[in-house]
């Protein structure tokens, strides 16, 4: 016998203990699938969505163990190692099984259509452009900006933005109010009527305001904190306190505070370790800050890093302003949504709201996503909120960094993107995604290459600041030029024109 021939029967041998081993994977997700699916039995309303949950049912139960095994042993045989099965899960796996079966020798297997494979990219497209705007000749991401407020009376910057390429605009209800909103909308619906193009509106609702909203006098004398320096968290400042005082907007965050645990002040820039907790007042040591130090001023955020709060996510303010949401937005943003309790709650209220309406007259709802709990909770989110109404997902790297630790933003915005790429669902890429160009005019080398890897998502969203036209039109660019080369996690191999020439 050649070499050869002991070549072609091991590989014969190899590709048919690779299809037992994957066969039994797949009777695994099957069964795993089928449980999940029942486990959200009566959440999917909408029978357009069923596809999509299937599929993320399929992609959780596939990701539960440990498929590097798998990958190099498929690759050998020149086949799919299924790291791009997210928008076509079993489809995917059946391929690699009749491939496998024809080279074992096992007989031949049914493939499954193209069509099967174009499905969940192709629903995923029309919902990207149901809720950020169609347009051609455009980047496969979709641009969103944040508008300040002089959008409400200047009709040329709204005209800019959509000229340079924003599709779709975002509104703030932290800032402003319903008569500036309103001014806002309508020069929006303008430009857009001039543009000869739909340009959608995300109208935010604030959620709870978990920041600093009063300090001692004794903070302002003390100027910068730095390393090593005590501060206090109470409930009622006192005039005549030995340190610093500040209080916070929200009970919960006190209650939650426990001894050796942290609090982070202004998007960590100021991260210090609790020391001691009496009833109305926390004693807190700064453990980092930049160089300079770090004030801690009014209005500026705090966090709880590892800690859940169970926080409701609708606030009073938030039902004063579904009204006028309601009435005008194309989207609804719900920020620090993290339970199914938070979605119930929202969906009772637009209920309550809709004069004999249904969900169908309801803003397309996304989904922030900024805590633990939220991330955690986010494969029920999506199918309670999708099986609603036309669901987003934000993935909010301000708060969520601070949450889970900035070590871990980057592995976490990538499986929230594998995740909703499964369950069809498009994503906002947001947060100083350029922000050195908003503010500045000039972005830093590190922005530039977050702009291109932003590209995977539906959609990047920009915040405001002096330079945001210039900023369109640079992140446009690159997201044309990185089309070229990448579609979510596969790479497009076109003629690579910079070596022709040799």
């Amino acid at each position: 016998m050649s070499l050869d021939e002991v070549e072609y029967r091991e590989r014969r041998a190899q590709a048919r203990g690779l299809q037992r081993a994957l066969e039994a994977l797949r009777d695994d997700l099957v069964r795993r699938s089928d449980a999940t699916m029942e486990g959200w039995e009566g959440l999917v309303r909408r029978p357009e969505f069923l596809p999509s949950a299937r599929n993320l049912a399929d992609y959780l139960a596939l990701r539960r163990g440990d498929l590097v095994p798998f990958q190099a042993p498929l690759a050998s045989l020149g086949l799919s190692s299924l790291g791009r099965a997210e928008a076509h899960v079993r489809p995917s796996i059946d391929a690699v099984l009749a491939s496998l079966a024809m080279i074992g020798g096992e007989g031949v297997a049914s493939y499954p259509t193209v069509e099967t494979f174009a499905a969940g990219p192709a629903r995923l497209a029309a919902r990207r452009d149901a809720l950020f705007g169609a347009r051609r000749e455009a980047p496969r991401s979709r641009v969103m900006v944040t508008l300040p407020t002089e959008a409400a009376v200047n009709p040329d910057l709204v005209g800019a933005l959509i000229a340079a390429g924003a599709d779709c605009v975002r509104i703030n209800c932290a800032h402003d109010n319903p008569d500036v909103w309103a001014a806002m909308i309508g020069q929006v619906r303008q430009a857009a009527m001039k543009a000869g193009r739909r340009v959608p509106v995300q109208m935010d609702i604030e959620g709870p305001k978990l920041r600093v909203e009063a300090l001692s006098e004794s903070v302002e004398e003390t100027g910068r904190l730095f390393e090593g320096d005590r501060f206090e968290v109470v409930e009622t400042l006192a005039h005549d306190a030995d340190l610093p005082q500040v209080r916070l907007s929200h009970p919960a965050l006190m209650e939650a505070m426990a001894e050796g645990g942290a609090i982070w002040i202004n998007d960590g820039k100021l991260r210090a370790k609790i020391l001691k907790v009496r009833p109305g007042k926390v004693l807190a040591e700064v453990t980092s800050t930049p160089s300079k130090g770090a004030k801690i001023k009014v209005e500026k955020g705090v966090n709880l890093p590892g800690v859940d709060l169970r926080v409701p996510a609708l606030t009073e303010a938030d039902l004063g302003h579904l009204d006028f949401v309601l009435g005008h937005a194309d989207i609804l943003g719900f920020s620090f949504v993290q339970t199914g309790g938070d979605l119930r709650a929202l969906f009772a209220e637009l209920d309550a709201r809709s004069d004999g309406g249904t969900a169908r007259d309801w803003p397309a709802l996304m989904l922030k996503i900024e805590t633990p709990l939220s991330l955690r909770n986010l494969p029920a989110l999506i199918v309670e909120a999708g099986g609603r109404v036309p669901v987003g997902v934000m993935i909010a790297r301000g708060d969520l960094a601070v949450e889970i630790g900035f070590e871990r933003l980057s592995e976490i915005q990538e499986e929230v993107l594998w995740l909703c790429e499964a369950a069809e669902v498009p994503v906002v890429w947001a947060t100083q995604v350029l922000e050195g160009m908003v503010k500045e005019g000039q972005a830093s080398r590190a922005e530039m290459t977050d702009a291109a890897m932003s590209q995977r998502a539906e959609c990047v969203m920009l915040n405001k600041g002096p330079h945001l036209v210039q900023a369109v039109t640079f992140l446009r660019d690159v997201l044309m030029r990185m089309d070229r080369h990448t579609s979510k996690k596969s790479p497009r191999l076109g003629a690579l024109g910079l070596w022709h020439d040799l």
